[in-house]
């Protein structure tokens, strides 16, 4: 008999609900529903549509009929604010808002506390913008997103550990919520609700358990990385590309710090030690700004330009907003106008690859951790390009796959919670290699060209 579960999975631009059926050893999956998620500009300011999400959710759920539970997991940083009647106040703003420019660089480092990579739209940075404001005045809790959608559907309240340890506010020691960082900063401690762990349950929605995963999408992808051993580094690569090692400390020398690497949770207690790079998000504003040919196209023009031609920092904030992103790649890279648009995806692509290789290597030095292989998971698998490209950047082998690792670590960790999967990490990676297909890339070229790439594009 399989046992089925259903997994929210929200990204950047669409949500799912995956439902996992897991029977005799082996795991089939199934994408019941997609919705899409459109931010909205309104006043000036950048929101998530979250009704809109979670009607979707809604739907979604209705399509996966009977499951054993349910498990939430989407970005993070972002979160609605509640208040005391636990009423939402209003649309929670978008990372990619303007409204926290210039506020990281005011606020003393917070590294030795929560071990984070300084970035403008941490958590904190977002309260502390919000901290004048009516709305902030009025609140009586902080929901990050999946806990947001979970006390919708439960009448809940709670923090899951992996998506707290992403505000800023969270020991990365004792993991728990840093009373005197949060005191010092202005901030109101009682916001923060209390701190619960992947495999917890939540509560019930309409007599169906609702099961704490690893929240923060990139969580649950780590667990679905198919390693074998400890010698892996790992790039989750979507929007962003997530690179880093799993640890079971976190990293917090100084050189650590000026490397920018964060220290994150994990599931099981683990550290994703990683660094966050801009990822596909030039590609994909890219694809939205031109609407055709579609990607497959692209990508076989871009295979056959001349490699590492064009290269940039694609880690430059500029890159950051939305709008004219073939523009800004352009004038960086020092192309013409009339550069062809294979031209620009190669550009990103070499780019990407350059920035992940950087990754890769900084995180080795920095936890003293060989690494002997990359797993590339998540919707990256996908482009063969990107992948042999990172391949030859690392100088490594590259296993990709599988694409849907976060549904996959987000349904792994409700079943272990439920006894129907057994053991830690290496038994429900084993599951996965055992069940998803992973695609070797064996790297090529000269590391040469790749080091001359790197010193053009000021990396």
């Amino acid at each position: 008999m399989s046992e089925a579960f259903a997994a929210v999975d929200l990204g950047a631009s669409s949500g799912r609900v995956v439902v996992g059926r897991f029977h005799d050893g082996t795991l089939d999956l199934e994408v019941v529903h997609r919705f899409a998620n459109e931010p909205v500009r309104v006043g000036g300011t950048l929101h998530w549509d979250i009704l809109s999400l979670y009607r979707g959710v809604l739907d979604g759920l209705a399509k996966a009929g009977p499951v054993r539970s349910i498990g939430i997991d989407s970005w993070a940083v972002d979160y609605g604010l509640i208040d005391a009647d636990g009423a939402l106040l209003g649309n929670p703003v978008h990372y990619r808002d303007s409204r926290t420019d210039g506020i990281a660089e005011r606020v003393k480092d917070l590294y030795s506390v929560c071990g984070l990579q300084r970035l403008p739209f941490n958590t904190v940075y977002q309260l502390l913008a919000a901290e004048p404001t009516a709305q902030y005045a009025a609140a009586e809790r902080l929901l990050m997103i999946p806990d947001l959608l979970a006390y919708w559907l439960t009448g809940e309240i709670g923090a899951e550990y992996t998506n707290a340890s992403t505000t800023g506010l969270l020991d990365v020691r004792t993991r728990e919520w840093s009373l005197p960082l949060i005191s010092e900063l202005g901030l109101r401690a009682r916001l923060l609700p209390p701190v619960r762990q992947p495999g917890d349950r939540i509560g019930l929605f309409g007599g169906t358990p609702v099961i704490a995963v690893g929240s923060h999408d990139t969580a649950s992808a780590v667990v679905a990385v198919p390693a074998t051993g400890d010698d892996f580094a790992y790039i989750s690569c979507g929007t962003w590309s997530l690179v880093g090692l799993e640890l079971g400390e976190p990293v917090l020398s100084e050189a650590s710090r000026e490397a920018n690497f964060t220290n994150e949770g994990g599931v099981d207690g683990t550290i994703r030690y990683l660094r966050n790079v801009m990822g596909l998000w030039p590609l994909q504003e890219c694809l939205r700004e031109w609407g055709s040919p579609g990607l497959p196209e692209l990508l076989l023009a871009a295979a056959a330009e001349p490699g590492l031609a064009h290269v940039v920092d694609l880690d430059d904030p500029v890159f950051m907003p939305p709008g004219d992103m073939a523009g800004r790649l352009r004038k960086l890279a020092g192309l013409p106008a009339d550069a062809s648009r294979a031209t620009i995806v190669r550009c990103i692509l070499d780019s990407l690859a350059l920035a992940q290789r950087r990754a890769v290597r900084q995180a080795q030095e920095l936890a003293g951790r060989h690494v002997g292989v990359v797993h590339l998971v998540g919707g990256g698998a996908l482009n063969g390009l990107l992948c042999q490209l990172t391949a030859d950047a690392c100088g490594l082998p590259v296993l990709a796959g599988p694409v849907e690792a976060t549904a996959i670590g987000n349904l792994l960790v409700q079943a272990r919670a439920a006894g129907v999967v057994e053991g830690g990490l290496d038994a429900m990676r084993a599951l996965v290699r055992e069940t998803q297909q992973i695609v070797l890339y064996t790297p090529g070229g000269s590391a040469a060209d790749w080091d001359a790439a790197a010193a053009r594009a000021g990396r």
